[in-house]
């Protein structure tokens, strides 16, 4: 700055010893007392380091921009982005172009090539809290409530009237009340299905599952795991005093004008006791059959499946494979005031206009099999089971769609010839279930691409082995890939739907399955008779474009 004539050397020897005594650095003392205009540092650090200087107090930062660089990497370097190069390196606002460990960090965190640009201090702490909001996280309500709880106030937080351990009550308008009910709107706004509450040695974990991809948040402190807990246990009508035995609870909360109930579940652990819950939206539940991710061969047989008069159809998959969220799109597409519905759940998870839903409660003995004999006696032309669980449950359903009724269940099985041997493993007669079964479809979630970033990719020739992809196939495919950004949290994927294997039972499957046939045998005759495999499905949805090899993969077992 001397050398540019923008300083003495007698103001430089003044600021020093001002510096000295202060312990500031002797630029930072010559702004600070005004003697110097930071904009004149920020033009010789530029000039000095050979770098282009950028006003971002001048500039307005899109999302995408600001989506390069994620929350935590910029608060950690003291970083900004402001653009892209033509190569694809990242433009990054910084204060000090000298720090070879920042540099190289940023190039380390975001495995890219990183240019620089020169700012100043005060411009740059104003831009991270203007475009990331002061938190290394998308958790900035919740990061500063922790911070404005102390230990006294939340010793004994629950709801007002209700008397913690020692005697007090709190109002009702607790931090740790707050605290509770700002968690579930974080959550709910990042689209999230379950909310992970896991006590740890060290630390008390939260991870939120979006797109069924668990994410890990802010942990919150250690000390406010037990308030945490008394406080999701009281508002879900658990008992407290109870931390032995796991316990179910429900709750019902507002978020945003929309009516969510979270289903709540806690489970005592080696270090107290972990929270998990599922997140229902009720308003948001698509129940369009297009929108589950069928492709139109698929759809159109499915349709003709349960259109019929009677017989059941099952849909099997793991817990949290979507096979509810089919079942009542099914029961939304064939819903007409000419035709009764009756569902038996536990629980009940969405209230579905004209359609008589029925919980269960196995505590007073009010089973399945008891809620599906009672509704007979009530003439449904439709019945959906929430899950086929025992002999009993099993017998009633495939009696009824021997008797004009038309039946939807669930069953917990790998593939969809595997619901059949599962049946009879129950204790169904073969014969029960040769007559009775109409369809036989398992199903997988898979992430979609996200919209916003999506762009055309070029398959490797590993991933086209692992799909079996020709030559041919891939001439005539439009893979794609999400490059990242702020709308997918630098993902690629945003949204989910199914991946399907789809086994309509005829005459021939009906007479190996009278037969016993192994399981084996059934899924190479359902191969011949025209079944896709869920990872030839997958596989489909990858040249189409909708989703990734790497996500049907992660989905599927291999047909081979």
């Amino acid at each position: 700055m001397v050398d540019m004539g923008l300083l003495s050397h007698d103001q430089v020897e003044e600021a020093r010893a001002e510096a000295e005594a202060s312990g500031e650095g002797i630029l930072d003392t010559m702004v600070k007392t005004g003697r110097l205009e930071s904009s004149l540092v920020v033009a010789a650090k530029a000039a000095y380091f050979g770098v282009e200087s950028v006003n971002l107090a001048e500039v307005r930062l899109s999302d995408e921009v600001i989506g390069l660089v994620p929350r935590h990497v910029a608060k950690k370097f003291n970083a900004v982005p402001v653009g892209q190069s033509d190569g694809g390196s990242v433009i990054v606002a910084v204060s000090d172009p000298s720090d070879i460990d920042t540099v190289d960090g940023l190039r380390h965190a975001l495995n890219r090539d990183v240019e620089l640009r020169v700012t100043g201090h005060s411009d740059l702490d104003s831009a991270i809290a203007k475009y990331y909001g002061g938190s290394n996280r998308d958790d900035g309500g919740i990061r500063q409530m922790i911070q404005d709880i102390t230990e006294g106030e939340v010793a004994v937080a629950t709801l007002k009237g209700d008397v913690a351990s020692s005697g007090e009550t709190i109002d009702a308008d607790a931090p740790i009340i707050k605290l509770v009910n700002q968690l579930i709107v974080d959550a709910f706004k990042k689209r999230s299905s379950d909310i992970h509450l896991e006590p740890l040695s060290k630390r008390f974990r939260l991870r939120f599952r979006i797109d069924g991809v668990c994410v890990e948040q802010q942990d919150l402190p250690k000390r406010l795991q037990a308030p945490i807990v008394a406080r999701l246990k009281i508002m879900s009508a658990m008992s407290i005093a109870e931390r032995r035995i796991p316990q179910d609870g429900r709750i019902q909360t507002n978020v945003g004008g929309k009516t969510i109930d979270l289903r709540v579940n806690c489970l005592p652990t080696q270090h107290g006791e972990a929270i998990v819950m599922r997140i229902l939206d009720k308003t948001g539940l698509r129940l369009g059959l297009g929108e589950l991710g069928f492709f139109a061969d698929d759809q159109a047989t499915f349709e003709r499946i349960i259109g019929l008069p009677d017989g059941i159809l099952l849909v099997t998959g793991p817990t949290g494979s979507g096979k509810t969220t089919t079942l009542y799109s099914c029961l939304n597409y064939i819903n007409r005031p000419d035709r009764k519905i009756i569902t038996v759940e536990d629980p009940v998870e969405y209230m579905l206009a004209g359609i008589n839903q029925v919980q269960v409660h196995e505590h007073i003995g009010f089973t399945f099999a008891l809620a599906l004999r009672s509704m007979l006696r009530q003439a449904p032309n439709v019945i959906m089971l929430g899950e086929i669980r025992d002999m009993e449950t099993a017998s009633i359903a495939i009696n009824a769609s021997l008797t004009g009724h038309l039946v939807f269940s669930t069953l917990h099985t790998n593939d969809a010839p595997g619901a059949v041997t599962r049946l009879i493993d129950i204790g169904v007669k073969p014969f029960l279930v040769a007559s009775s079964a109409r369809c036989l479809m398992a199903q997988r979630l898979v992430r979609k691409i996200c919209k916003n970033c999506v762009q055309p990719y070029q398959l490797t020739e590993a991933e086209c082995r692992s799909l079996n992809f020709t030559p041919e196939m891939i001439a005539q495919a439009t893979p794609k890939k999400g490059r990242g950004c702020a709308e997918c949290n630098k993902t690629g994927h945003r949204g989910r739907f199914g991946i399907f294997e789809i086994f309509v039972i005829n005459d021939e499957v009906r007479k190996l399955i009278y037969e016993k046939v192994p399981a084996n045998q059934l899924r190479l005759k359902s191969r011949e008779l025209g079944m896709r495999t869920l990872r030839e499905d997958g596989a489909r949805k990858v040249l189409a474009g909708l989703t990734t090899v790497d996500e049907v993969i992660r989905a599927t077992v291999t047909d081979h």
